[in-house]
């Protein structure tokens, strides 16, 4: 498997080349703050599909076994959900969220900014859509609460705080549901 391994590496290198430097400026001005880390490295993983640490690194892990062109997409969207983490740290640790919250806001930013936008249709355009069919059908009805409010808005601050007030609304929020559960299992190092 390593030699499979390390091909997938190098391809996906190269279709991420492709795309880097314009998928990098375009979430800066999407978001109005420029990356945490001068730079970013995923792991090419043999049992994960697609996995973000939750803030304070600068990697993800993608799958080994995909086209490197489709691949894109959920690269884009595992980058995007590490920089969410990162402005919620720097900007909004105030704020009366639990980290489950903070990553439904980020799964849905992640959502939103590799869909309803007119540059990501370039960068992989057989797969745009903004898909509710996903592992997480809890977020599903805050998800499409969001779409308008990332359509409407004036500018990603404002969306992360009308974010915010809306996952508020929900009491234990994360990968697993939105139930009460004992504890904080969903705590990756996010500031209380």
């Amino acid at each position: 498997s390593l030699r499979f391994m390390k091909l997938s590496r190098k391809l996906y290198q190269d279709s991420w080349d492709e795309i880097s430097d314009k998928f990098s400026k375009y979430v800066e001005k999407e978001t109005g703050h420029k990356w945490f880390y001068p730079e970013y490295k995923c792991i090419v993983s043999a049992g994960v599909v697609g996995w973000t640490p939750w803030g304070g690194v600068n990697f993800i892990a993608r799958h080994w076994k995909e086209n490197p062109h489709f691949m894109r997409r959920i690269t884009a969207h595992e980058l995007i959900l590490t920089h969410y983490f990162e402005i919620i740290r720097k900007d909004y640790s105030d704020e009366k969220v639990t980290d489950g919250q903070i990553w439904v806001l980020a799964e849905i930013a992640a959502w939103s900014l590799t869909s309803l936008t007119p540059e990501v249709k370039k960068w992989w355009p057989w797969n745009t859509e903004y898909y509710t069919n996903h592992n997480y059908p809890h977020v599903v009805e805050l998800q499409l609460k969001m779409k308008n409010i990332f359509l409407k808005r004036k500018n990603f601050d404002e969306y992360i705080r009308k974010g915010i007030k809306l996952v508020q609304k929900y009491s234990e929020m994360g990968p697993q549901g939105a139930h009460k559960t004992p504890g904080n299992i969903y705590s990756r190092g996010m500031k209380k």
